[in-house]
């Protein structure tokens, strides 16, 4: 089989396709013979050491993907051949509190990944993808999207009529804007480009605020969007260079959901602003084995699509990387493995 690794632990440009056996499934495991896989920045943060954690060297890259059952180990008893899944995120955290280490056990950074034609996991790694799914679109739902619903369905679920702020048009941003709107709740967005505005709005954010023209927009959504109330939920993506925005932008008793870091600056947390915002900072990990199960029941029942930007060819590896690194994209960045 062929899969990807870095042969530069420092460089998107050092990705190599090698030939590699194809892995057998030991006991309670299974085959899975990977059709589609999509990319997240903590894919190019890992290589960069832009990510909260240290990466082994020489790891296949990707923690989404989408596949089906090729082979099953002695003692499966959750699939058969022919079944159609997608990965989880944390390989051991199936629900409750994470196990110790989960974080440095994930794909790419801990353990290979999943860009590569086959790929052996345990069977409870991996959950079903329903059949109006395609493999493309399963294989963005497993950080992204699994991260925007725990955002919003955490400790104080969105309910209709509540106000989510979104950040950007990376994947969690677009998902966030999608399953808020399904969750009957007004959205506000931001971005630089007017182009992707009118993207952002198509979508259904009732409101765009350029934060390249309105450089203290967290003033300006409570003040002007809201009308002095603030919003009820911010997917947090930006980090430390817009978290001092963000706490300016969320109600009282409202709560900020800490989930990225594309930013490189960081100028401090303010303690005052944190105090006197009376807000709720949750830091979240992408979501357990279950929630991802919940997010694709809604996502099905949803009749949502994922926004996808472009689908590149495997051999096509690198222009994917490139371009999610040159952040030109509206949602995913996904790479067919096989046909």
């Amino acid at each position: 089989m062929r899969a990807y690794r870095f042969d530069d632990p420092n460089s998107l440009d050092a990705l190599r396709a090698r030939d590699e056996p194809i892995p057998e499934p030991q006991r309670g495991e299974v085959l899975v013979k990977v059709r589609a896989v999509s990319l997240n920045y903590r894919d190019i943060a890992l290589i960069l050491g832009r990510y909260v954690w240290e990466a082994k060297p020489g790891l296949i890259p990707c923690s989404d993907a989408a596949g089906e059952i090729a082979a099953v180990g002695d003692g499966v008893t959750d699939f058969k051949p022919g079944d159609r899944v997608i990965s989880i995120f944390h390989p051991r955290w199936f629900g409750g509190r994470p196990p110790a280490g989960a974080a440095m056990q994930t794909y790419g950074n801990g353990v290979d990944g999943w860009l590569a034609e086959y790929k052996t996991v345990s069977q409870e790694a991996v959950v079903r993808l329903p059949d109006g799914i395609t493999w493309e679109e399963g294989a963005t739902l497993p950080c992204a999207a699994t991260t925007a619903w725990t955002a919003l369905s955490g400790s104080v679920p969105i309910r209709a009529g509540n106000t989510v702020l979104t950040l950007g048009t990376g994947g969690v941003s677009i998902f966030a804007v999608q399953l808020a709107r399904a969750m009957g709740a007004r959205v506000i967005a931001t971005t630089s480009s007017a182009a992707k505005a009118e993207y952002l709005r198509a979508l259904g954010a009732e409101a765009v605020v350029n934060y390249a023209e309105t450089a203290e927009w967290g003033s300006h959504i409570r003040k002007t969007v809201t009308g002095g109330t603030g919003v009820d939920c911010i997917v947090e993506v930006g980090g430390p260079a817009t978290l001092s925005q963000s706490l300016r932008a969320v109600r009282p008793f409202g709560e900020i959901v800490l989930i990225g870091f594309l930013t490189a600056e960081n100028p401090g947390i303010d303690y005052f602003a944190l105090k006197g915002s009376n807000a709720t900072l949750r830091s979240i990990a992408v979501g357990d084995r279950a929630a991802l199960e919940d997010l694709v029941r809604a996502w099905q029942g949803s009749g949502l699509k994922p926004v996808i930007d472009r689908t590149f060819a495997f051999d096509e590896a690198r222009a994917a990387f490139a371009l999610l690194q040159a952040a030109r994209h509206i949602g995913k960045v996904v790479i067919a493995v096989g046909g």
